[in-house]
């Protein structure tokens, strides 16, 4: 299924019409308004409730916090309650120990009627154990969630299951953000192939193309987390040339990426940019926060571990340390062109727990105010704010921030724990070009996205030893980079993962997908 397009506003009228109905202005009004020509708050499925009539319907939730823990009773919540004729009681669970604290609710049973979670072993187990409701055999009654790409649902099955609604989270984010100008400069183009890559490194490294008379930039920097988490850089690029994400099927049987040829030419990439000193040397304790001065200094030509819509950061950034710099994007490529390594598709997802949520009326209910939260309305709210506080409408259908620091503080915790994806029922933002690029690039590059087959199998040796062993490749990728062992040194780092339960994970993953019908 595909996401529908972006819905304009028909016209002023209609368009305050909703605005009204949906209480987003926070006037006070009902929420069933009828007759405006626009689209109507889903119905809440079979359920035959219309989540705007009635006595509102006390809903907890508990949900990672971002930022400053918005104020109780604060116009943006009000605004989803009207809307949606609920009473929220919502919990906020600082980033620092959320999968702690989460570990503990569940294993107390002390559970909201909506917990957002992440896709770790803890979670998958008590999904296993019937702690949530399934939820696969309901989406179709719900027009908003049934309308997104079933990618997204796939990438948080556990055992073919459904158990919540992802976080979305474009699938196709990943993008080389480079410096245009530093090409155009250079009369090079954007690498396909390793010896690409090597070259630009090289250009980038030797030429000065800050022109600041110093040989003090490199075409990219790696940071101590280069190889870690949903953008790992060794990956992003084994893929671009034919790679696999992260594993490989074939005809049922699994290989992890590091015993791939693609992988072991990156690999070998970067090991020649280490000893040629085209890459920092202190990569394997440099920081991140570190790579970003460099980068706003002016000494960084490419980043590869960020999404496409990070490049409107940077533009703007720049603006202020250097103003000549021009930022573009691509999709990473290699010599059949695009091809970029999927993610997950969400950040984490939002469970219902059985406990508190007792039968399958009170499920409809619940799914129904998840449905709604993605009606324009609330896309509308959660994406841009409220109207004349955090954005203006301009050329009639368009939005533009107004006070985006204080979006930020005050509507940005819901959206990133709540429903809503740029491009589904939120007008267009009206934007600078390249930040418009951003977008776009990452939704529609879901085209050439290369799944991770693995991702959703069942590994109990992997669920109990899953760091360990990813720590074991990890380890062996920096100490070969900076030549502290060589390719036989590699393959021994290998075999001890295979002996420390990397064989194991690969049988139960075979395993698995033989289960789920692979």
């Amino acid at each position: 299924m595909k996401s529908k397009p972006i819905q304009p506003l028909a016209s002023s009228s209609k368009r305050w019409v909703n605005l009204i109905c949906s209480g987003v202005l926070t006037l006070g009004l009902a929420a069933g308004c009828a007759g405006t020509g626009e689209k109507a708050g889903s119905s809440g499925g079979n359920t035959g409730e219309n989540a705007g009539v009635g006595k509102p319907y006390k809903l907890s939730i508990a949900l990672r916090q971002v930022g400053d823990i918005p104020a109780k009773g604060n116009e943006v919540e009000q605004a989803i309650e009207k809307y949606t004729n609920t009473e929220l009681a919502i919990q906020w669970i600082p980033q620092a120990a959320f999968d702690d604290k989460i570990n503990v609710m569940i294993a107390s049973n002390e559970l909201p009627q909506i917990l957002k979670v992440n896709y770790v072993p803890n979670v998958m187990n008590a999904a296993r154990n019937g702690l949530f409701w399934e939820l696969g055999p309901y989406l179709k009654d719900y027009p908003n969630l049934a309308a997104q790409d079933q990618r997204y649902y796939d990438n948080i099955k556990i055992d073919g299951k459904l158990f919540g609604i992802p976080n979305y989270r474009d699938i196709g984010r990943a993008a080389v953000v480079y410096r245009k100008d530093w090409f155009d400069k250079s009369g090079l183009s954007l690498p396909a192939t390793m010896d690409d890559w090597y070259n630009v490194m090289k250009a980038f490294s030797e030429s000065d193309p800050d022109g600041n008379g110093k040989q003090d930039s490199y075409g990219t920097m790696l940071f101590k987390n280069y190889n870690a988490g949903t953008q790992p850089v060794i990956t992003r690029l084994a893929v671009s040339i034919g790679g696999v994400n992260r594993w490989g099927e074939d005809n049922g049987k699994f290989t992890p990426e590091f015993k791939t040829q693609p992988y072991m030419e990156v690999l070998q990439l970067f090991r020649k940019l280490y000893a040629d000193k085209l890459i920092n040397q202190d990569f394997a304790v440099y920081d991140v926060t570190e790579l970003d001065k460099a980068m706003y200094d002016g000494r960084v030509g490419m980043r590869l571990n960020v999404s496409a819509q990070n490049v409107q950061s940077y533009s703007v950034a720049m603006k202020e340390t250097i103003p000549t710099a021009e930022w573009d994007i691509a999709p990473f490529a290699g010599p059949d062109g695009p091809r970029i390594a999927g993610e997950p598709g969400n950040f984490g997802f939002l469970a219902i727990p059985k406990s508190a949520v007792k039968d399958e009326a009170e499920l409809k209910r619940v799914l129904t105010f998840l449905d709604k939260l993605m009606d324009e309305p609330m896309s509308t709210l959660q994406m841009r704010g409220i109207e004349g506080k955090h954005y203006e409408v301009v050329d009639g259908t368009k939005t533009k921030f107004t006070d985006f620091a204080l979006f930020q503080r005050e509507v940005k915790p819901y959206r990133d724990g709540l429903l809503n994806i740029e491009g589904y029922n939120v007008p267009e933002i009206d934007d600078t070009p390249i930040a418009l690029k951003g977008t776009k690039m990452a939704r529609d590059n879901v085209q050439y996205a290369v799944p991770n087959p693995a991702l959703t199998l069942n590994s109990p040796t992997y669920n109990e030893r899953g760091v360990e062993l990813d720590l074991i490749i990890r380890d062996a990728e920096t100490k070969y980079i900076m030549g502290q062992i060589d390719g036989a040194g590699f393959q021994a780092e290998v075999d001890k993962w295979a002996k420390a339960g990397g064989d194991a994970v690969v049988k139960e993953y075979e395993s698995s997908f033989v289960e789920l019908g692979g």
